[in-house]
This record gives structure tokens, sequence and C-alpha cells, in this order.
């Protein structure tokens, strides 16, 4: 495994070396072949669990990144990669590369006290939604391994503790840039901005202000189009704070993440988001405040004259809504496969969603259902019996390949996640998370075991998840 340092030269403190704390007894918990393939990362089968623990660090310099952060609205200036270090950067085929970090891998100067370590439920938590994530067609950061500690986590209550090895093409966040933004480092604002662009956005080849108004603008229409993806399959993140905004376009951080069963745009599953900060309807709003809180941070690099950075910057903020409701209007089109744009469509769509949270029906199983019926292999749910007259009349022969590219038939439930927690930490292993893989790796398709994960758990009103540090 070849890796290379990528975040030393963008300013002072920054990356700050720091190596991962030894832990007692590593065992190799869950590999992901396909991505280790993927990256040629050939590491033998025996070293695995010393390397992807951080016991081994003969060839690692790794790194703790600084970063501030909105959490909930409330700014840190100063928070960082406090259980986590990046081992490095490994190339693709196309010589393209990608950040290797490990998360609960020990205290860094970025700590603030914590003991820098992650129980293992919230380590196998990330790997199987993150994995689920990518099958379901939606930018992500992925994981290659979990590996077990052999020590507790002090936690309420104690728990096992592990280290989960994550892969992204960058760990560049909106707090990135909030962080050398607050410093006063200009310099290193610009260094960052560049590597961003070279990584995620090399066509943007203008010089100057023009440059970073670009980035921003790319940045945007990555934002939006993750957060379409996220409501299309009923994905809650949870804790959108700008220091977990990756500028890629990512899904980054799986902590108090949840996928909503019945609909309803105000469902949160976060112990920690009391006011319903991010809720699932809310998150468009989330998502364009956070890019609001970038163009902010972007300033310095636009004029020397802020109120005329401010007047650039303001109408590519303000494009964000036209963008997210454009989007939005296509992905329910999608969904209900209407393959001519009508102005009867907007009245369609809103009856739907009213219809669907006052019967409190399931989104997915209702969606998988709408598109079956279209060749006679499930009935409409009885509550849109009506409704679906209207409805049939707007689609046609492609409304079928159409729907079926975009309402999955199974996503990772959540009483199906906790059940596979439940048993790593009972037994150190999953025996459904077998089943669920198989499942998962075509979550669009008719499968053998399917029916059992599409059942919905009784009641999950109460359920809670919790950030996991």
């Amino acid at each position: 495994m070849n890796l290379v340092p990528r975040y030393t030269q963008i300013a002072d403190n920054f990356a700050i070396q720091d190596q991962p704390t030894s832990v007692a007894n590593p065992q190799l918990l869950l590999w992901n072949a396909s991505l280790a393939q993927q990256f040629n990362i050939d590491i033998a089968a025996t070293a695995r669990a010393n390397v992807f623990s951080g016991n081994d660090k003969q060839t690692i310099a790794a790194v703790a990144l600084g970063y501030s952060g909105h959490q909930f609205g409330h700014f840190s200036p100063r928070l960082g990669d406090g259980r986590a270090h990046l081992l490095g950067a490994v190339a693709d085929a196309e010589q393209q590369l990608w950040d290797i970090q490990l998360k609960g891998s020990g205290a860094t100067p970025f700590s603030r006290g914590g003991d820098g370590r992650c129980a293992l439920g919230p380590a196998i938590r990330e790997y199987v939604m993150s994995e689920a994530m990518h099958a379901l067609g939606i930018k992500t950061t992925r994981c290659l391994a979990v590996v077990g500690s052999g020590e507790t986590v002090y936690r309420n209550p104690p728990q096992p503790g592990a280290i989960v090895t994550r892969i992204a093409s960058s760990h560049i966040r909106v707090g990135s840039f909030q962080y050398l933004a607050t410093q006063g480092d200009t310099e290193g604002l610009k260094n960052l901005a560049d590597l961003a662009i070279a990584r995620h956005y090399p066509d943007i080849t203008a010089t100057g202000a023009e440059r970073y108004l670009a980035l921003l603008a790319a940045v945007i229409k990555n934002q939006v189009e993750l957060v379409v993806s996220w409501m299309r399959v009923g994905f809650i993140h949870g804790v959108m704070n700008t220091d977990n905004t990756l500028i890629s376009g990512e899904t980054l951080d799986y902590g108090p993440c949840a996928m909503m069963n019945r609909f309803d745009f105000d469902t949160v599953f976060s112990s920690i988001d009391k006011q319903g900060r991010y809720a699932f309807g809310n998150q468009p709003n989330i998502a364009n405040w956070n890019c609001a809180r970038l163009a902010e941070s972007l300033i310095p690099l636009i004029c020397d004259d802020d109120d005329h950075a401010v007047a650039l910057l303001t109408p590519i903020i303000n494009d964000f809504a036209e963008q997210f409701n454009r989007q939005f209007s296509a992905m329910w089109a999608s969904k209900l496969g209407l393959v001519a744009e009508s102005a009867v469509d907007k009245e369609l769509i809103a009856a739907l969603l009213t219809l669907l949270k006052e019967h409190q029906l399931d989104y997915t199983n209702t969606f998988d259902a709408l598109t079956e019926s279209l060749i006679g292999q499930a009935r409409v749910p009885e509550a849109l019996t009506q409704w679906a007259v209207n409805w049939r009349k707007r689609t046609n022969e492609q409304s079928y390949k159409i729907m079926r590219a975009v309402n999955p038939r199974v996503i990772p439930r959540n009483h199906v996640i906790e059940k596979i927690l439940s048993e790593y930490n009972d037994t150190g292993s999953s025996t459904l998370l077998n089943d669920f893989n198989t499942v998962m790796a075509n979550p669009y398709a008719d499968s053998k075991l399917l029916a059992a994960f599409q059942l919905v758990s009784e009641d999950d009103k109460e359920y809670r998840t919790f950030c996991g540090t």
C-alpha cells in the first residue's frame, strides 16, 4: 500500500503529525475485499488487523486534520480530528488520490480531553450504512475495514472498542475553510481551495476571483444533488454540521443517521437534534445554509473589499434554492414515472405526499408497490387507489423502467441495523449482515431474501440514534 501525504503543505497546524495509539488485541471484524481490490490494497490477511488498528506504524506518517464547524448552528473555531488519523492517500487506476483514515484510533491534539476511541456499534453502523448508500447509488465515503480493539470504551454503558477505516476522495470540509478563514490565513485558504479544485473540480480553469466563485458554484451543485439523492431514498443524516459537509458532495459521518419509514417531512431520529434542525424535510435548507458559510470563508479570495466580495458571492448562494427546487421536482417525477412535464404534476405530487403522511404509509414500500403495480406484480396501497387513477393517466410504457431505477426495493431499515449491531456486540459477528449484504448488493432488484428485509418495524417514532463519540 503506497501512501502519500496530501495536506501537510496547506498551512501551519492544518495537518498535525500524530500517530495512532496502539490497542491491546486487534481483531479484523469486517473487510471490504472489493474496495481493497479497487485500490490495489494488498495487505496480507494476517497483517490487516495490525495495520488498520494503527498498531503498525513503520510506514505511516499519520496526521490529524484541523477544521472548524457550526454544530447545530453554534460555531466552534477549533474542532479537528479528535479521534481520527489520516494515514495518507492511495491512487486509483486513474491515478486519483483517495484518503485513508482511521477513526477511533486514539487521542490527537484536537481531542479536547476525549479518549479518541470509537465503540464497536458506531463503527459497524458506519461500515454497513456507507456501503448500503453506495449500493443505492448515492455519493459517499466508503469503509474498508472494521477492527475490534480488544479494549473497552467507557461510554454509558461501557462497550467493546473498534477502529473503522474510511476511504474518501478527500476530507476537505466546509469547516476546513472556516478553520483557515478564522485564523485569517489567506494563503492557506488559497492553497486549500486550489487543492480542492485540482482534486474535485479540475474543469475550473479560471483565475483570480472567478476561480473561487466557480468553486462555490460547483460545491453548491454537488450539495444539491447529494441532498436530493438522500431524500429520494428517505435518508436522514442527523448531524449536518459544517464540519460534516464535504465539498466533494460525498456523504460523511454516519453517527446519528437513520432511514425514514413512515413518510413525514418532520421525521427526526437523532437524540441530540431536539429542535428538528436536521429533520428529513429541513435538509435542503441546512445544505444551503452550510454553503453560505463556505461563501463567507471564501471572501478573502474574492476581493479585498468585503462588501464587493459579498455582492459577487450572493447570487451564487441564492441560486441554491432554484437548483434544488428544479431537481427536487424532477426527482419526484422520476419516482412516479412521469415522462413528460405537465401542469397537473405539482398537484398530483402534493396530493400524494399529503396521503402518505395522513395514512402513515411506508415511504420505500409504497413507491416499490406503485412501481410494481405498473406490471401487475403488486397492488396500489388502498389509501392511494383514488389518487392512482389520475397518476396512471400520466404514465406510459417507459414509466416502469424509470421508476425501477430510482425506487429501491430495500433500504438499511433501522431495526435491521440495530439487530446487526446487537449481534456484533454479543458475538463479534453477524449472520444477519451476510443476508443483508446479499440483498443490498442490488437494492433495486428482486431477490430470494427481499421480502424479509422489506418488513417494517411496528413503530419507530421513539427510535433514537446517537453520535457515537
